[in-house]
């Protein structure tokens, strides 16, 4: 049989009608002829800026389209993965979904089609914030298609989803249905529209294992070092939004300065902090899956930032695409960033001239050495710091476990030569210090288009140089290997005083949480100032003291810090968040419970009231105990 004219079904389900020059479809003889097989159209990444849909007046129509297609988290020219997608109908498939954006009183009436061959089930298509506890989804059958019409309700940042099964959450989705998600975006009635960013964090789960198995972590579809670069001047005024549409915590941290948390949320509503209240400000923010939040950041230094998520676990390569190919095995590489660093990361650049004074003064002079230390392994390497304030740097005797206080004082210039006897490069960055970017120390990215930041080799060194401008709780670890290098024992506290001569170790304690050398320990305990069993420590009825806690772990964002009598919580009052004191109305008294991403400091008061036995315990999510320090009171 021959003909002049034909109708395709492509791609997945959708009909293309057109000629058929010259084709003839002769089967062999009693052959069963298998149709050719046709590639999934390729999936385009969405940066999240051009809203979807036609605005007549007060309303929206938005028409999408549910599909299968090829998605390349990576390079364009990298191995992708067949995934489930959304579209503009006649559009091409994006990751993350179109974005649909309105201002509040705005109706949005949408057409979805399911081109797909299995049930998709919706959420997120109906007025916020959410009247009910769990809205009810709207399920499309294969080929159908659905009309839904809806106030887009209070300003806010919210995102829609789906799933083939309506017992599916958000978080448990695995494979195709990964990355059925798009941002909803409703702008307040009387304000011109933000220039802002909406940075939207999904995840492709390893096809062999859970969805917390790290396949890809990506912002806006691409995963560091392919992610877009973000470009601002000095003075501009920075909005981001952030929605974890994955499975996993994301604790999301800005290098080298401190940005204003706007608001909180999730699906179903969105609370916007400002007025009546004192600004949030952090240099890290726990964002859980499913939740929301905005920021604002104003830079005040140019040079070349990170904002990425600080479990270090995401920021590891993934299983590869291409079922054929080898995992990256471990070894040197010339450009640590750009080469061993990957997931949920953003590059933004700052031009222009610093807001800020060089220092007058004359800087102090210290050396951080890092060494081996005794009982590691190749596998699982046992490394450490030494703290010098002379000429000398000789080894002093091990362990080196925990990493040394580094006690500075704010408004003094600091000069901090990093010398490295490690067998292995290595950088240092400075967690939630004010500096230059040069001196941020990412290796292959700190600093600008005229010098940037070395991998410190071998014997090699680094002065980094900077004045602290505020008294705090801030951290020092490696920002090269991290995962493995922080497990080997990379990592410290750094307090900025005001008067470092007059710190007393008995009324200020640091608390510093990081992961064990061994790799069998790491499911079970973590160390309190580098110890699975801290020894007792003694406080005095009515004395003051400062809780300094610090979660420099390398994979576990959602451990609570507790403070008890036996299984009665304490009280303590909040100090500071992540380095910066709390004004009056956040510096309040409380149930002595902390839940902590990684890369954030809380510091506490607490004046114990009676004699006896207290403990400080630190758990995982679910409440089993990691690690516990007696504490006396008398």
């Amino acid at each position: 049989m021959s003909t002049n004219a034909c109708s395709l079904k492509w791609p997945a389900g959708r009909l293309v009608s057109g000629l058929c020059v010259g084709v003839a479809l002769l089967p062999a003889a009693g052959a069963s002829q298998p149709a050719p097989a046709v590639s999934p159209e390729r999936v385009s990444i969405n940066d999240n800026r051009t809203p979807a849909g036609t605005l007549s007046g007060t309303v929206l129509t938005v028409r999408l389209d549910a599909r299968l297609g090829k998605w390349h988290p990576d390079r364009d020219s990298d191995p992708g993965v067949v995934v489930k997608a959304f579209a503009v109908d006649g559009g091409r498939l994006q990751v993350p979904g179109p974005i649909i954006r309105v201002r509040e009183g705005t109706e949005i009436r949408a057409s979805i089609r399911n081109s797909l061959a299995e049930p998709l089930v919706l959420r997120g298509f109906y007025p916020r914030p959410a009247t009910e506890a769990a809205p009810v989804p709207v399920t499309v059958a294969p080929g159908e298609t659905k009309e839904i019409a809806f106030s887009a309700g209070r300003a806010g940042t919210y995102y829609y989803w789906g799933a083939t099964t309506a017992e599916t959450t958000l978080g448990s989705r695995t494979g195709r249905d990964s990355q059925l998600v798009g941002a909803l975006i409703v702008d307040p009635r009387d304000e011109a529209p933000a220039d802002d960013r909406v940075l939207l964090i999904s995840n492709w789960p390893s096809p062999t294992g859970g969805p917390l198995d790290i396949g890809r972590m990506v912002i806006n579809g691409r995963s560091w070092p392919h992610t877009e670069r973000l470009a601002y001047k000095v003075g501009d005024t920075v909005r981001i939004r952030l929605i974890n549409a994955g499975a996993a915590v994301h604790p999301m941290h800005l290098h080298g300065f401190y940005f204003q948390v706007d608001s909180r949320g999730d699906e179903r509503g969105d609370t916007v902090f400002g007025r009546g209240s004192s600004p949030r400000m952090a240099v890290t923010e726990r964002l859980p899956p499913g939740r929301t939040f905005s920021l604002t950041w104003k830079p005040t230094r140019p040079g070349n930032w990170l904002f990425h998520c600080h479990d270090n676990a995401h920021l590891a390569r993934g299983v590869p695409l291409d079922p054929s190919t080898a995992p990256l095995a471990h070894h040197h590489v010339e450009n640590h960033a750009m080469e061993m660093m990957f997931g949920p990361v953003m590059g933004i650049s700052v031009t222009g001239a610093s807001m800020e004074p060089a220092p007058a003064a004359p800087r102090r002079q210290l050396a951080l050495v890092a060494r081996v230390d005794g009982g590691g392994t190749q596998a699982d390497p046992a490394f450490g710091y030494t703290l010098h304030n002379g000429a000398s740097t000789a080894a002093p005797p091990p362990p080196y476990l925990p990493g040394p206080t580094i006690l500075l004082k704010r408004g003094e210039p600091v000069s901090i030569t990093i010398k490295n006897e490690l067998p292995e490069p290595t950088a240092v960055h400075w967690h939630g210090i004010e500096l230059e970017s040069y001196f941020d120390g990412v290796a292959g990215y700190s600093g600008d288009e005229r010098r940037t930041t070395p991998a410190i080799p071998t014997g090699g060194s680094f002065d980094a140089r900077f004045t602290p401008p505020r008294s705090g709780t801030f951290i020092y670890h490696t920002h090269v290997d991290e995962v493995r290098q922080q497990q080997a024992g990379l990592s410290g506290a750094l307090l900025v005083l005001d008067d470092p001569a007059s710190y007393n170790p008995d009324r200020d304690w640091v608390l510093l949480i990081t992961i064990p050398r061994k790799r069998e320990d790491v499911n079970t305990v973590v160390l309190l100032n580098g110890s699975a069993t801290p020894a007792p420590r003694e406080m005095r009825v009515g004395e003051r003291y400062r809780l300094r806690f610090i979660n420099a772990h390398t994979f576990r964002p959602s451990m609570r810090m507790r403070l008890l009598r036996d299984s009665a919580l304490l009280e303590w009052r909040a100090l500071a968040k992540d380095g910066m004191e709390l004004p009056a109305d956040q510096a309040v008294s409380g149930s002595a419970e902390i839940q902590m991403g990684n890369g954030e400091t809380y510091d506490f008061e607490f004046i114990p009231s009676a004699i006896g036995a207290i403990r400080v315990d630190v758990t995982n999510a679910a409440g089993a105990l990691l690690v516990s320090m007696p504490i006396q009171v008398r």
